[in-house]
């Protein structure tokens, strides 16, 4: 035997005695592994037999790469919420334990992008890449971990933020017929945002794939998508997917808000994720309350607005503010979803239909709209020119109706009516322009000195936006101070009055325009 083959043996006894001392060592560790089985399959559902130490609301995992909630823990069987494709699905097909809750993935990753409510990616842009998960259903802040509302959340739309402003924290509710403008409100307060540092998160429920398509669109081009995240569960997905949306997108926006951020999300529409909830539960024979409403259906939106608030400065000092949107039928303000949510948020912008029909837009009814915490954050100089303003636009209202039996008015109340008409005239704005607040705060300031009222009504377009150029004439401390919370005093009026009338003299009549 040579040297080189001794060496060769010895080498592969020492190995083989490596193998039996690891051999040794290693313990086989069983894992107990509970694995039902479908034993129906109906629309969005499943009914499983066979796993019997599973959690409410545990995901459970399906073949085909699908998943499921356990939501009905019957004697014998659980009803599950599938989360997918359930046709793909039939009895006999086995089903497994996660030992774990939905969660969706959070973090900066989802900016600009389109995702389901799994965070699955919708946008053909690859796979989302988080370094961090959250539960879609958490227990809302504690009281005392809340701060008061402070700060305004601008929309950039004229008529909410001089009479129903919204502030950073709130849950303003919109809520009107079909096609009267509610997610156009919604998108142009995300466009708003920019350069504002606020995070949106808008999330479809139901909706038809051109409805999200065309909003996508939008902010692409407004260059909106760099703050913002579309989730999305369209009309044709799972009901289950329909129900976790607003949920899924909660957490996302959490996560911002908990790092000291403030976040905007839009739910677009609750009235979807209502109808999503009531075919779920009747399909698996939860009992039916009022209306033919599950008893909770109440629940599933108070826990969800609640997660909405502004935080401590301890805590982080972030906010998250909801504009939840639902579908009233007939002007309904008083059925059951719409009551439901009056009385979970903290205010109402409502749109009528019959002021869309005029052609008057945005179509919000000042008087059916109310906000009971903006006011707090309003700015200084908005509440200085937009106090009384809403109630100007109030009487107008009650006496235009008068003045539509003939009846002969007085010298007084013509004004009253021709102010009013210009206040209406000046509210109305167009789809996709907001505007900023020195520019608000200079158009609101002309309409309450009443340097309007002798403009026509057919060239009030044209004199607001030349009202909104007086922006760029005044100097950049008085422009700055209309940007801040600061108030304004008595020579800022008197400035900005004087150059915006100046800019008005050219749309007067002629008898007026030269008047001292």
């Amino acid at each position: 035997m040579t040297a080189g083959t001794a060496n060769l043996e010895q080498r592969v006894r020492r190995l083989f005695d490596e193998l039996a001392e690891e051999r040794g060592r290693y313990t086989p560790a069983l894992v107990p592994r509970e694995i039902g089985v479908v034993r129906s399959v109906s629309t969005g559902i499943a009914r499983v037999v066979g796993l019997p130490g599973v959690g409410y609301e545990e995901l459970l995992r399906f073949p085909h790469d699908m998943y499921g909630i356990a939501f009905n823990l019957d004697e014998d069987e659980i009803g599950v919420v599938l989360l997918g494709d359930y046709w793909r699905l039939s009895a006999g097909d086995q089903v497994e334990r996660t030992g774990r809750v939905v969660d969706v993935g959070v973090g900066e990753a989802l900016l600009g992008r389109v995702v389901d409510p799994l965070g699955r990616p919708l946008d053909e842009r690859g796979p989302v890449m988080s370094d961090r998960r959250l539960p879609i259903e958490r227990p809302a802040p504690p009281i005392m971990d809340r701060a008061p509302v402070s700060e305004p959340l601008q929309t950039g739309i004229k008529a909410i933020d001089a009479l129903i402003p919204i502030g950073r924290g709130q849950r303003e509710l919109v809520l009107g017929d079909r096609q009267t403008g509610k997610s156009t409100i919604a998108i142009d307060t995300i466009l708003n945002q920019r350069d504002k540092d606020v995070i949106c998160i808008y999330c479809a429920i139901g909706q038809r794939t051109a409805s999200v398509a065309k909003s996508l669109a939008v902010l692409r081009d407004k260059g909106a998508m760099a703050y913002t995240t579309l989730v999305v569960a369209e009309g044709n997905d799972a009901p289950g997917l329909a129900y976790i949306a607003p949920y899924a997108a909660t957490s996302m926006a959490e996560h911002f808000m908990e790092q000291g951020r403030d976040v905007l999300i839009v739910y677009d529409d609750l009235t979807q994720h209502a109808r999503a909830y009531r075919e779920l539960s009747l399909l698996l024979r939860r009992p039916p309350g009022r209306e033919a409403f599950p008893g909770d259906i109440f629940y599933i939106h108070s826990r969800l607005l609640e997660r909405a608030t502004h935080l401590r400065d301890d805590r982080g000092g972030g906010s998250l503010t909801a504009l939840p949107i639902i579908e009233t039928e007939a002007q309904d303000i008083s059925a059951y979803i719409p009551t439901n949510l009056i009385s979970i948020t903290d205010g109402q912008v409502y749109l009528s239909p019959a002021l869309f029909e005029l052609g008057i837009l945005p179509a919000i009814d000042v008087g059916e709209s109310v906000s009971r915490v903006g006011g707090k954050a309003q700015r200084a100089a908005f509440r200085s020119v937009a106090g009384d303003l809403k109630l100007a636009y109030a009487q107008f209202e009650e006496l235009e109706t008068f003045s539509r039996f003939g009846a002969r008015l007085d010298k007084d109340t013509r004004q009253v009516i021709e102010h009013g008409r210009r206040i209406r005239a000046c509210l109305r704005q167009g789809e996709s322009a907001p505007l900023s607040v020195a520019e608000q705060v200079v158009v609101l300031l002309a309409l309450t000195e009443g340097l309007f009222d002798p403009v026509p009504l057919e060239r009030m377009d044209e004199a607001e936006q030349a009202v909104r150029q007086t922006v760029e004439d005044l100097p950049d401390s008085l422009a700055a101070r209309l940007e801040s919370a600061e108030s304004l005093d008595q020579e800022d009026r008197k400035q900005v009055v004087e150059h915006a009338r100046d800019l008005l003299r050219p749309f007067l009549p002629v008898d007026e325009s030269e008047a001292p």
